[in-house]
């Protein structure tokens, strides 16, 4: 049965969208003076930041001899600014704590599996610390070598919770980055369209189910949990 749900952080338990969004922007208007599409500032959500300034750089400045620097210089500015305004610009998604409880009180065990540094998890905590006492494990960017869309981090949750096996386990995230990650771990996947990618995006990338909110997130793991207890592995 049903065991364990994993949770990516960033737009999925915590609304930080308009704060990355922020800090991305300002980051490549000083350091480039370009204006991208909010897209493309956000297309890449759910990696590594260090990764995601790469990406950026291949993406906007393709083919400058210095994108190595771009990217070094883009990820000071960024994290500058993102510790500058984040605890005016974060926000917590109404239902969080309260989902959480429930797969709590039903048995299930909960972590959370995010790209985010440890650094920036506890500051986020700091800001909103009533989400501390709803998950059992946290795994950040300094835990494993390989990070999502690569299994690695999906995998150590798991170790952490004591070993669960894969199957018995449901990640949710809001990124494509996330559906991958899952599927690379053999997991089931829930998809929640509250984050920083749209419904369509979310869609193409294939995951076993896509939420408006996360309250119907917990209600699908529960509604798991019950059929694959009855035996049937299918909602019923």
């Amino acid at each position: 049965m049903i065991e364990a749900a994993l949770f990516d952080f960033d737009g999925t338990l915590v609304d930080t969208t308009e704060l990355i969004y922020h800090s991305m922007r300002h980051a490549v208007r000083e350091v480039m003076g370009l204006e991208p599409p909010r897209e493309v500032l956000l297309a890449n959500v759910g990696q590594p930041l260090p990764r995601q300034m790469e990406l950026l750089v291949e993406t906007v400045a393709d083919g400058r001899p210095d994108r190595e620097r771009l990217a070094d210089r883009l990820l000071e500015v960024y994290v500058r600014d993102n510790i500058a305004n984040h605890d005016a610009l974060i926000r917590e998604f109404p239902g969080v704590v309260e989902a959480l409880s429930r797969l709590q009180d039903a048995g299930l065990k909960v972590a959370v599996v995010t790209s985010k540094s440890r650094a920036s998890v506890e500051m986020a905590l700091r800001a909103i610390p009533s989400l501390g006492g709803v998950t059992d494990r946290f795994v950040t960017m300094e835990d494993t070598a390989e990070h999502k869309p690569h299994p690695a981090p999906l995998l150590k949750g798991l170790e952490l919770l004591g070993g669960v096996p894969p199957e018995r386990a449901v990640y949710v995230g809001d990124s494509p980055h996330d559906v991958a990650a899952a599927h690379a771990a053999r997991m089931r996947c829930i998809a929640v369209s509250w984050g920083a990618f749209s419904e369509d995006v979310l869609r193409d990338a294939g995951p076993e189910y896509l939420v408006p909110d996360v309250g119907s997130a917990a209600d699908v793991i529960l509604k798991l949990r019950e059929a694959r207890q009855a035996g049937t592995g299918r909602l019923a």
